[in-house]
């Protein structure tokens, strides 16, 4: 029997947000990072953080003797602020060397390219009018350099804007990371701007599935060991990495050495962003609304959150818009080639690290959160077909995903995480 009070969840979806009301006594725990407040405006942190570098001279300084600098930035796909980040970065260049030409490589990993549209939105008028900016393309043998042997034995083949750069520097936000430990840093490099022939090696099976390779994890994650390698051989000298709140505000940033710099970021991450893990039938969560959530294939990031705490045979529900589909043809096509998820985590597990394939380490990780819980996305009617090929349920509203998820898990204890990819769950 519930005593008849109820409680109003909201989470964040695409651009705005999505709500049910929950009897209060079905609700174990809302798990979200701790309210941090940022020392002062956003930008002022942020040049803060580059006044006093870490481990690092000034980037004016490492720019004095640079006539050629390299600023990898993030894509689409992340909700970096950029346009206050390098405008400092541009800025600092300028006063050490005026006469540096400066180009900005997209690490866009093994994403789709950045539109024109996102680049504005992203970096706004006077950067698009003014810099040079190139798209990597993992898929383009011909734009990659050799830089020798991963420390998984993968061959590290990188953007051949590297060897054209004196000084190599990125931006960047630091975020719990479903098998990378944490975002940031060396990750502008490995997947950032590696060829696919890189990022298979550094995704395959075995790293995927390794103890290791969870959120929050850097000590023995075999993937962050590939990436700190990776970016040690191309040079990366200087990072502008920042941290953020649910509402994508700067709350503290980090500069300076590539490594020092995100360790300590990372730190910072870690304290704010531990939460317990409570067990549940029903676990809600989203990616965190836009740029997010915008398919199925990054929508898993928070779906591992949710894994963490519902129980066995449990039901996840995962909001996330989903506007732009699946987000990998490869990704998706795993799964409508398979029966259920269990078949599809047995196939990946066959699958030698020399002959990995596109996308499946999101679809690995997929299949197993499917194997242990079932999932209810909360998502675009124009994503409703896809949802259901890969072995998910649909619904239109996060109220009706409750009821379908009640009914599926035989129980209402419930647990809310309102934004997974937010979240160190058990920390």
């Amino acid at each position: 029997m519930h005593d008849g009070k109820t409680e109003t969840i909201i989470l964040p979806y695409g651009r705005g947000r999505v709500s049910c009301s929950l009897e209060a006594d079905c609700i174990k725990g809302v798990l979200k990072p701790a309210e941090t407040h940022a020392p002062g405006d956003e930008e002022e942190i942020i040049r803060n953080a580059m006044k006093n570098p870490i481990g690092s001279p000034p980037l004016e300084i490492l720019a004095k003797s640079a006539s050629s600098v390299l600023i990898i930035a993030s894509d689409h796909t992340r909700p970096v602020p950029s346009k206050l980040i390098i405008p400092p970065m541009l800025s600092a260049i300028q006063r050490g060397n005026p006469d540096a030409q400066v180009k900005i490589l997209i690490a866009t990993g093994f994403h789709r390219p950045t539109t024109e549209a996102e680049l504005l939105q992203k970096f706004g008028k006077e950067i698009i009018e003014n810099c040079i900016i190139e798209m990597h393309a993992a898929r383009n043998p011909e734009d990659m350099v050799y830089k020798g042997l991963l420390p998984s034995g993968g061959e590290l083949w990188l953007n051949k804007r590297v060897d054209w750069a004196d000084l190599i520097i990125s931006e960047g936000f630091i975020e719990p990371h479903f098998f990378a430990g944490f975002s940031g840093g060396r990750k502008s490099i490995l997947p950032g701007i590696a060829s696919q022939t890189t990022v298979f090696a550094n995704h395959c099976t075995g790293f995927i599935a390794h103890q290791r390779s969870r959120t929050g994890v850097l000590n023995g994650n075999p993937i962050h060991r590939d990436m700190v390698f990776a970016a040690k051989k191309a040079g990366l000298r200087y990072i502008v990495n920042v941290a953020i709140d649910s509402g994508k505000k700067v709350i503290a940033a980090f500069a300076g050495d590539p490594f020092a710099a995100h360790e300590k970021g990372a730190a910072f991450v870690a304290e704010n962003c531990g939460v317990p893990s409570i067990e549940a039938d029903i676990v809600i969560t989203s990616n965190g609304g836009y740029p997010l959530d915008q398919n199925i294939y990054q929508a898993v990031k928070g779906m591992t959150a949710a894994e963490a705490c519902v129980k066995k045979g449990g039901v996840i529900i995962m909001c996330a818009a989903c506007s732009d589909g699946h987000g990998s043809e490869d990704f998706y096509r795993w799964f409508t080639q398979a029966h259920s998820a269990g078949e599809v985590l047995a196939r990946i597990e066959q699958i030698p690290q020399k002959d990995t394939l596109p996308d499946q380490w999101e679809a690995q990780i997929l299949a197993r959160v499917l194997c242990h819980a079932q999932v209810v996305m909360v998502c675009e009617p124009s994503a409703r077909q896809l949802v259901q090929d890969m072995h998910m349920r649909f619904a239109p509203t996060l109220q009706e995903a409750v009821e379908l998820a009640r009914t599926l898990a035989g129980g209402t204890a419930t647990v809310v995480i309102p934004d997974g990819v937010g979240v160190i769950v058990g920390r």
